[in-house]
């Protein structure tokens, strides 16, 4: 199954390159809902970010499948939501999430 994704790669600007990977959510590149859940956990090799993006509306199951995630560059999703620039120079260990249209941070939980 082909993925339809909301940008194409020639819509991508760069917003905040050189940031390194990420893991997205489908709900936010081919549904095109905004990030409403997003945590940094300590990067898993040189490559990587550490951060994570959710849109909030995906259910355990949903979660639970990797075909609903891809790695991302952090720019490229940049490009979805750029509300999140701000907040990523945050450092490993954090967690933001919308509440009345905005990131907060909220309790970083680490999983096991």
């Amino acid at each position: 199954m082909t993925k339809e994704y909301l940008l194409s790669a020639d819509e991508i600007e760069p917003l905040a390159p050189n940031l390194g990977s990420c893991y997205a959510s489908d709900a936010i590149t081919v549904d095109g809902l905004k990030v409403g859940y997003m945590y940094r956990e300590e990067p898993g090799n040189e490559a990587d970010s550490g951060w994570r993006f959710f849109s909030g509306t995906e259910s355990q199951e949903y979660a639970d499948d990797p075909n609903n995630f891809e790695i991302y560059d952090v720019n490229t999703i940049c490009n979805y939501d750029a509300s999140i620039i701000p907040l990523l120079d945050s450092p490993p260990c954090c967690a933001f999430e919308r509440h009345d249209g905005k990131l907060v941070e909220v309790e970083y939980e680490a999983e096991n």
